[in-house]
């Protein structure tokens, strides 16, 4: 019987390679130039980006340089005054966000982060916000995936990385889910080595604390004792901060805007189905109920959070642990946009080193590369309204995780 285990462990293990180091290199550079076409397309049919009734990029940073604005001339509570802040939004952004009012419902935690934004010009302050988003994601995905050793020249490395097209969604849109995606992978990386800057890396996830949910959890399972410590010493410093800097009123209207977000675009706004890749926006685009579709989303978080734990358990590999967390992370999650699937691109690098260097298993090559595609699927489908496959294809790479882990230890044993 132990021969005929190891038999069929093997035979699944000799998959046909198709995507090959220089296949995922070709794929990355039609990518880039896509984005680069797309872009110059963009800008040539509206004059520059400056014609009043076309989206622009970097349409979500408004909302952050806004808030920037309204805090360093005093007026940390005002951010959260809906009223308030759209005055303030058409005032420096005139017609371009009048068409369309734009709300801060970030805590005070993002709000503290964000005030020295609009010491800068905005369209400086905005192509340098990507500029260092883009180079802290591939700093940690590199750096927790180990992609640069399979490439004779690091820069290589740093293109295939770059070139995910959930870099370019975010990247356009002008979020911070390049900073979020690489506080999760800096975090990871340093969890057992450096729990200090670890816990750092968690405590600054409270940008969006909804990204952070999981991570205690597989911590207990890992047993990560300082970092958990570091973690919630760094969460309380910042949050009392946050706190200091904006008022204790920013706590009572961030609740408020919580229950904004909530009422009227997690369990009401169609467009935001469309464009989220959650069991929920799924279910209820299916026309199924809001209290089904929070029963379902919370098997199907419960299902993530046993996954990711028995990950964590079973391997020491940074790679799995990450990708793990970062898939299950997005699953977790009710109210989760296209652009948070930046998380994604660090298990899909992940995975990809796995398959480069000890072989693809079954169905693996085929589920990555959808999930590569996934966030241009996802962006675009508030136009389109295709189906949303978004949950299915995170539960498929969440299945591939799993598996990947059971067959490597049973290997290994």
């Amino acid at each position: 019987m132990y021969f005929s285990d190891r038999g069929a462990l093997g035979a699944e293990r000799r998959i046909h390679s198709w995507l090959t180091r220089e296949r995922v290199l070709l794929y990355s550079c039609v990518m880039l130039v896509l984005n680069v076409i797309v872009l110059a397309a963009w800008g040539w049919s509206s004059s520059g980006f400056m014609a009043p009734d076309v989206t622009r990029p970097g349409v979500d940073f408004s909302v952050f340089w806004t808030a920037s604005h309204m805090m360093l001339n005093g007026l940390p509570a005002a951010v959260y005054d809906y009223p308030t802040f759209a005055r303030a939004e058409s005032a420096l952004f005139g017609a371009y966000v009048s068409r369309g009012f734009l709300p801060w419902l970030y805590p005070p935690t993002l709000l503290l982060l964000v005030t020295p934004l609009a010491l800068l010009p905005y369209t400086i302050c905005y192509l340098l916000f990507v500029c260092v988003g883009a180079w802290l994601f591939a700093t940690g995905t590199l750096g927790v995936s180990g992609f640069a050793a399979h490439f004779r020249r690091p820069q290589i490395a740093w293109l295939v990385v770059l070139a995910y097209p959930g870099v370019y969604v975010a990247a356009v849109i002008g979020q911070n889910a390049l900073l979020t995606a690489a506080l999760m992978a800096f975090a990871v990386r340093w969890t057992e080595k450096k729990p200090v800057l670890a816990g750092i890396c968690i405590g600054l996830l409270a940008i969006k604390p909804q990204l952070a949910v999981l991570l205690p959890v597989v911590l207990i399972a890992a047993r990560a004792w300082k970092t958990i410590w570091m973690a919630a010493i760094s969460v309380a410093t910042f949050a009392a901060l946050s706190v200091l800097v904006c008022g204790t009123q920013s706590l009572h209207a961030f609740a408020a805007s919580t229950s904004f977000a909530r009422e009227f675009v997690l369990e009401s706004r169609m467009q935001y189905w469309f464009a989220s890749p959650t069991p929920f926006a799924a279910l209820r685009l299916a026309d199924v109920s809001v209290a089904m579709a929070y029963i379902a989303q919370g098997g199907v978080a419960l299902i993530a959070a046993v996954a990711a734990c028995y990950v964590w358990k079973r391997t020491d590999d940074l790679r799995m642990r990450a990708s793990a967390l970062a898939v299950a992370t997005l699953l977790a999650n009710p109210y989760l946009w296209f652009y948070e699937l930046t998380w994604l691109g660090v298990a899909v690098a992940c995975i990809a080193v796995c398959g480069l260097e000890k072989g693809w298993r079954r169905g693996e090559q085929a589920i990555l590369v959808v999930a590569w595609l996934l966030p241009l699927y996802e962006y675009l489908n508030r136009l389109t309204q295709l189906p949303q496959i978004g949950p299915v294809v995170l539960l498929l790479v969440l299945l591939a995780i799993v598996r990947r882990v059971r067959l490597d230890t049973q290997e290994a044993a």
